[in-house]
């Protein structure tokens, strides 16, 4: 049995640029949320009941002394704040902007049980670092006297920059190879534009560049200009930061239709244009996937001019990997999103696609999905795949073989430390295990600095 989706119709592919007139864009493209202002912000932090045993700080993967920067702000010392948040987290002022707050430590807020609104936490945060990187004198942080040693990290995202900048305050000296023409990571190339606008992406790692000790190579990927046995010759240590470099395929026929294209490159390319309006559109939008790179992909697609987005997830909304509040975001913004189908075959017309068959699904008796054989078609100018990343291990291998042990799921294996099977080498951030995010990220990093640093000093006192 088969249903049409009540949608227009055609042949002819319906992609164009400039759908919407120049204030649109500026307008759909602003802050996702206002930033508090000096008056709101203390008035918000004076509402923190400033816990002993805050569970907020046990939420926060990187452990920042919440209700000590809450502190701080309520008494007006938003530099003072910034200090504290930065010292856990040196890329505190992105993760104020993308870190699922609501799910973290605004979830583990006591006043979730007195009043039902927690502290606008993340709203906080954002205020004391912009407030610190907008003075004329941001840098907090000192370098120690040069160690002599020398550090290779590979890939410039937040694991690497975080590992970095912990490793240069304790004077060693860090050469970062990035493949990319800009440092950030997903900062930079992948998150949502209305959640990192402007330049900020880059003023945050000249922020960590200013302490000094750092240089980045650009242009540099692993296993192509570099190699990791080169790299373990020439330095004291090695990390291993470069995220991940796959993306899934949906595994259907004629996935090399015009039209079908990977979420990941699109948000990286319009991360990267200067003028929305020159980026073509389709007007009938489909977004496989369930987390929060088709949350993006689909509400920016929908800010850009296309009539009709509709996310389609084959299980139900809560086992979606993005969040209730991202889910309700795209909601709002337009997008339809419909659970439990997926996708069987694209349908195309002169080599573009036009549209996509789903199968309705369910759970068997075991809890395991299977289709259900009713079907129903939606029309598209453009299908995106965002059915999740892979971590590409190719790169290190030698002879063939892999030189690191990964994990079941294909990830580099680490100990507590980021430490890997190979000696002097470490990993953090994507492309090991863990919660995919920014902010665990930038722990791997600062956890891994910490015990290469230790780990330095310890043979040259041995």
């Amino acid at each position: 049995m088969s249903k049409v989706a009540e949608m227009p119709s055609d042949s002819e592919a319906d992609i164009t640029a400039a759908r919407l007139r120049p204030e649109q864009y500026a307008e759909n493209f602003s802050d996702m949320l206002p930033p508090l202002d000096r008056n709101r912000a203390i008035t918000e932090a004076s509402r923190c009941l400033f816990c002993y045993d805050a569970p907020c700080i046990e939420a926060c993967p990187t452990s920042i002394n919440i209700p000590i920067f809450i502190g701080k702000i309520a008494t007006d010392n938003a530099r003072g704040a910034a200090t504290t948040i930065l010292s856990s987290n040196i890329m505190g002022g992105s993760c104020a902007r993308v870190c699922p707050v609501e799910e973290l430590c605004e979830q583990a807020c006591v006043r979730n049980t007195q009043s039902g609104q927690p502290i606008k936490i993340g709203q906080l945060q954002r205020y004391a670092t912009d407030h610190l990187f907008s003075s004329k004198n941001p840098q907090i942080f000192q370098r120690k006297p040069a160690t002599g040693k020398k550090i290779a990290i590979v890939g410039a995202g937040p694991a690497g920059l975080s590992c970095a900048h912990g490793l240069a305050r304790e004077g060693h000296q860090v050469v970062i190879f990035e493949a990319r023409p800009k440092a950030g990571g997903l900062n930079e190339y992948g998150i949502a534009a209305y959640k990192v606008i402007g330049n900020f992406a880059q003023k945050e790692v000249d922020f960590i560049l200013s302490i000094g000790g750092i240089d980045i190579h650009y242009g540099q990927a692993l296993g192509k200009q570099i190699t990791l046995g080169q790299l373990r010759k020439e330095y004291d240590a090695v990390f291993l930061g470069m995220g991940m470099g796959g993306v899934n395929a949906l595994g259907i026929e004629s996935e090399n239709l015009k039209g079908v294209e990977s979420a990941v490159d699109y948000i990286e390319r319009l991360r990267q244009e200067k003028d929305l309006a020159t980026l073509p559109v389709g007007r009938r939008v489909i977004v496989i996937g369930g987390g929060n790179t088709a949350i993006d992909i689909a509400v920016q697609t929908k800010k850009l001019g296309a009539e009709y987005v509709t996310i389609v997830y084959r299980r139900g909304a809560e086992e979606m990997s993005a969040t209730d509040h991202e889910q309700e975001f795209a909601q709002t913004s337009g997008v339809l999103i419909k659970h439990w189908a997926q996708p069987r075959r694209l349908i195309g017309h002169q080599g573009q696609v036009t549209g996509m068959e789903f199968e309705y699904t369910q759970l068997d008796q075991n809890g395991k999905l299977m289709g259900t054989g009713d079907t129903f078609t939606l029309p598209a100018d453009t299908v995106f795949k965002a059915i999740g990343q892979t971590f590409v291990a190719t790169p290190l291998q030698e002879s063939g073989r892999d030189i690191l042990q990964l994990t079941k799921k294909g990830r580099i294996a680490v100990n507590e430390d980021g430490q890997t099977s190979l000696q002097g080498v470490w990993a953090g951030g994507d492309c090991t295990e863990g919660q995919d995010l920014t902010v665990a990220a930038v722990e791997g990093g600062k956890v891994a600095a910490i015990a290469i640093d230790r780990a330095l000093k310890e043979k040259k006192n041995g």
